[in-house]
């Protein structure tokens, strides 16, 4: 494997699993031409007139898809850990005898551990969306046939409509769906919200096969996946654990530290001027995510302040900001817990969106660069402020991407970070793997200070008479070895062996994953 520097001075390969690859060239450096890609043309003449495309089970409507070898196989994430269906496909794909399946998934999860005899024997060649938990551990070992492609949600897209990625047949969970293929995915007895992330694959696919546990008359309604893009419709006994679908309380953080971070934010944004009518921020699911909309809302309410809109995973603190009139919209990308699922279906206010909409980076702008300010998450930050959130510091890919590149283009981007987890630092000299460059990430909030990019003069100028403890990134770093007994090792890794490779938003390459030595 052929590997080049890119233009942060990573090493990367220019050709994986048989695709050649464009090294990372810069923020907004690479500009494409050409056109999207496009699924066959089909007639109307080729499917039932009646609009009933229901198939007695899935094994026939793969049969139906025309499934051989070496094809690609997409899935989506929002069933996450409760997602029995994925497993389903993949033991009557294992039960046909084809092998050498490109997997696509939007996102896995622990449950998919399941998987890896398949990853072993041959079924699946390799998985091109995220590796979390068991699955990472697999590939860092270095035991998956081909290399593995982390995008993040709007890479996917990106990657589907510019033709990178091709998808034979798309098997789409829909927890509600008509005989026609209309599918929704807020209400079922494994409601999960939305089926943003699976809207690019109903579209592009040369075969669509909605499979779901709650079969309605036509019309279903609302359809967030339009069945003039499916073939064929499969009713299962269940798509999943509603449990682990979405989990019915999500809770706030109760650790002292992590509680005084998602305090120092939201100051901040008071403090920086963030705060303001009409204001826009993004913040997600996670203990200190949750305690910051907690912080925030009670200064909105004190300052009489209310948000034009909040970018979701939708919680059920977003969901109170809302029927409380501090924001006019939620526009959600996904629902993380029950209330938001509940609040999608009842409010118009309430709006699912998709990657194309929020994230996608080769198309006439996306929301993402509209929100003020976006709270995020990392497992490391280097001094130089560059941000990585699919390894840890043993070198093992145990997290997917997500919306993290693509939140990176709010307006400020504030990493909510604790210095240290299990003595082990969270500030770093150089990242273990480089997810998102440096001058994209603006302030660092942890509980032993904050730090302002050095590129942001106007956050500088803005919180200069503040009293939040605002530091040099270098001066906690410092602060941090001293706590933690000195700089860790570097993982140990194979400098020869690729396992994984990181996409950039535009989907040209930002880093490499190396194999774990044990």
């Amino acid at each position: 494997m052929k590997l080049v520097k890119n233009a942060v001075g990573r090493l990367v390969p220019t050709n994986v699993n048989g695709q050649k690859q464009i090294p990372f060239k810069g923020v907004g450096k690479y500009k494409p031409k050409g056109k999207k890609a496009a699924p066959p043309i089909r007639s109307c003449a080729d499917y039932p007139a009646d609009g009933n495309k229901v198939v007695k089970n899935l094994k026939e409507a793969l049969k139906k898809a025309g499934l051989k070898d070496g094809m690609t196989i997409s899935t989506h994430h929002h069933l996450r850990n409760g997602d029995a269906l994925t497993n389903y496909l993949f033991d009557t794909i294992k039960a046909m005898g084809v092998k050498n399946i490109r997997w696509f998934p939007s996102a896995s999860f622990p449950v998919h551990k399941h998987l890896i005899k398949y990853l072993e024997d041959g079924t699946i060649h390799h998985i091109e969306g995220s590796m979390n938990g068991p699955l990472g551990r697999f590939t860092s070992e270095g035991k998956m046939r081909g290399t593995g492609v982390l995008r993040s949600h709007g890479g996917r897209w990106q990657a589907i409509q510019d033709g990178e990625v091709h998808i034979d047949i798309a098997v789409i969970a829909a927890p509600t769906a008509d005989p026609f293929g209309n599918a929704t995915g807020d209400r079922g007895p494994s409601a999960c919200g939305l089926l943003g992330f699976a809207l690019a694959d109903s579209i592009y696919a040369d075969n669509v096969i909605v499979a779901t546990d709650n079969l309605v008359p036509f019309p279903c309604i609302p359809w967030q996946i339009q069945g003039n893009n499916v073939d064929y419709v499969v009713e299962v006994d269940s798509l999943g654990d509603p449990a682990k679908i979405v989990s019915g309380t999500t809770q706030v953080t109760k650790s002292p530290d992590r509680l005084l971070i998602a305090e120092y934010i939201a100051q901040f944004f008071e403090d920086a001027g963030i705060m303001k009518d009409g204001f826009s921020f993004q913040a997600g699911a996670g203990g200190i995510n949750l305690a910051f909309a907690v912080y925030l809302r009670e200064r909105m309410k004190k300052k009489g302040i209310k948000a034009r809109f909040i970018r979701g995973g939708s919680t059920k603190y977003l969901v109170e900001m809302l029927e409380e009139g501090l924001t006019d919209f939620i526009l959600d990308g996904q629902t993380f817990d029950l209330e938001g699922v509940r609040s999608m279906r009842e409010n118009p206010n309430h709006v699912n969106t998709s990657p194309f909409t929020s994230y996608n980076y080769h198309g006439k702008g996306n929301f993402a660069s509209m929100v003020d300010a976006a709270v995020l998450g990392a497992t490391e930050v280097d001094i130089n402020f560059n941000g990585n959130v699919v390894t840890h510091s043993d070198g093992y890919l145990l997290h997917g991407i997500g919306g993290w590149q693509n939140a990176l283009f709010a307006k400020t981007t504030i990493l909510a970070v604790p210095s240290f987890r299990d003595r082990i630092p969270v500030i770093v000299d150089e990242v273990t793997t480089l997810v998102g460059p440096g001058e994209l990430i603006d302030v660092i909030v942890t509980e032993r200070g904050i730090a302002i990019n050095p590129r942001r003069k106007d956050l500088i100028k803005a919180t200069k008479n503040s009293s939040l403890p605002i530091r040099p990134i270098e001066e906690i770093y410092e602060e941090v070895n001293k706590i933690c007994g000195g700089k860790p090792a570097k993982p140990k890794v194979n400098k020869n062996k690729v396992v994984a490779i990181i996409k950039w938003v535009d989907g040209t390459v930002i880093d490499s994953v190396y194999q774990v030595e044990q």
